[in-house]
């Protein structure tokens, strides 16, 4: 079942792609293990799935020690500071950077094993709450905290949309992502290369936006799931 989860949702990227005119090679597919045990992901990796993304660090732990350097492992959720060191030690990526509480804390414990730390930037654009993130005019000020820490290095940007009925919905707030990392270059020219926005239930719509970077994991790991 895995098996055909993974197909059908590369070949949704792929048609996805077609039909917006990109290559499905300029995707990355990040395959959340969230909800998956360490048999499961087994099985993806051994249908060549190269990157993983877990929530919480003290899960990926459990599962790192099994996997190991097989892929490269994502930070997808929110980091709390007292996990930093197992954090930086372990992922390749975390996509959660909202507070310079959060980057001094990657900054110091990267300088420790002498490391440079790839990063995301999470923006909060709908503005919900519940979500973390920072708000999209907050973002300016906050890259120049970001630019300060030598053992960071950002690579773009991340943000969550609001789970919707239609993923069509959720296509303003991938819009305004777009818009903002266009914004930083026209005023910065500075390129950033990753925009990671779109899950199991928006991914197309991300990708139509622009989006680079899918984090998917309830597509593949539930038996069955709707479009």
């Amino acid at each position: 079942m895995i098996a055909d989860n993974l197909k059908a949702v590369t070949q949704r990227i792929a048609t996805c792609c077609e039909r917006s005119n990109r290559s499905p090679e300029d995707i990355v597919f990040v395959c959340v293990t969230k909800e998956a045990g360490i048999k499961e992901i087994e099985e993806v990796v051994r249908s060549g799935v190269k990157d993983l993304g877990e929530n919480r660090v003290q899960d990926a732990l459990l599962k790192y020690k099994v996997i190991g350097n097989k892929a490269r492992w994502h930070l997808v959720g929110h980091l709390q500071t007292n996990k930093a060191k197992d954090a930086v030690r372990m992922f390749s990526l975390i996509h959660s950077v909202d507070s310079e509480r959060i980057a001094r804390a990657i900054d110091k414990e990267a300088e420790k094993i002498n490391k440079i730390q790839d990063v995301l930037v999470q923006v909060n654009v709908s503005g919900e709450d519940r979500k973390y993130g920072i708000a999209p005019d907050e973002f300016m000020e906050f890259l120049k905290v970001i630019n300060i820490y030598p053992n960071i290095n950002m690579k773009g940007l991340m943000t969550i949309a609001p789970e919707v009925d239609d993923p069509d919905l959720a296509r303003p707030y991938f819009k305004r992502l777009r818009e903002l990392k266009n914004e930083i270059y026209s005023i910065l020219n500075t390129q950033y290369s990753i925009l990671s926005m779109g899950m199991s239930n928006d991914f197309e719509v991300a990708i139509e936006e622009g989006s680079n970077m899918v984090r998917i994991g309830r597509a593949i790991f539930k038996k069955s799931y709707d479009k």
